[in-house]
């Protein structure tokens, strides 16, 4: 059941998305070469929760495990596409590329947001996978507009990356946020336009491009939680939370640099 939210409603989405944008955007500067992703989850908790969040995978149970996720946040390294989990063991170093992904809970709404770190420095397909995953982010919601659907938006996704020479991960997708961290409709990250679920005013969904330097087909490790590419091709991901208004879709999470400075 897809929830419509209201202007109070989504008010209170955007400051959970603001929580959340803050602690992405403070990140910037904390990961680097020879830091554990232990240290950067418990960095990211400490932001969270000092700014009146909630980190809110921390407990969170979803569809596919029958154990409660341990972590604030999911970290993927390389090949890693996501549910990465956080160890005190596993160091960044130069090359690496680091996804981290993480939600808010504040006042009862959830925000969901992701963004991919570049260690370093790292070879040029590389580079161009992380950047055209960003911008596919940016292409899927231009379309997550009033009386498009769903498929609009995965379409716009799956193809310019495929323009590209990368392949979008179909196993994992974008979704509905807000009174609950996932909700209806699952937005899929490849597919064709005209197709799905109607957009309408008032939905909040999270976009999420997961997208890989090779087939894109994927498995889980053996720790239950850890989503990796088949090939061992590297793997971005960015991810925006969205509200669909009647002047357009209003990013909620932003994690820009002139978002931070305005």
């Amino acid at each position: 059941m897809i929830i419509l939210k209201t202007e109070q409603e989504i008010e209170l989405i955007k400051k959970s998305g603001e929580i959340l944008a803050k602690a992405l955007i403070d990140l910037k500067d904390f990961i680097k070469a020879g830091i554990t992703t232990w240290a950067i989850n418990k960095r990211a908790e400490q932001l969270i929760r000092k700014m009146g969040g909630r980190p809110a995978f921390k407990g969170y149970k979803p569809a596919f495990s029958r154990k409660k996720y341990p972590f604030a946040t999911c970290i993927s390294l390389n090949d890693e596409v996501v549910h990465g989990l956080p160890s005190k063991t596993r160091v960044l170093k130069e090359g690496d590329i680091v996804s981290v992904d993480m939600g808010v809970e504040y006042k009862g709404y959830f925000s969901d947001a992701a963004y991919t770190y570049v260690i370093g420095s790292v070879e040029e397909r590389v580079k161009q996978l992380v950047e055209v995953t960003r911008a596919a982010l940016y292409k899927g919601i231009e379309k997550a507009v009033v009386g498009n659907r769903v498929g609009d938006i995965s379409h716009a996704i799956g193809s310019y990356v495929k323009s590209y020479g990368f392949s979008p991960v179909k196993d994992y997708c974008g979704h509905g946020v807000g009174k609950k961290i996932h909700e209806d409709p699952p937005i899929p990250n490849d597919g064709r336009p005209g197709r799905g679920e109607v957009l309408r005013a008032g939905m909040t969904i999270a976009i999420e491009p997961m997208v890989a330097m090779g087939s894109g087909e994927v498995m889980v490790k053996d720790d239950g939680w850890t989503a990796v590419t088949r090939d061992g091709s590297y793997a971005a991901h960015f991810e925006h939370t969205v509200a669909i208004t009647e002047d357009g879709p209003v990013i909620l999470t932003d994690w820009e640099e002139d978002a931070e400075e305005g």
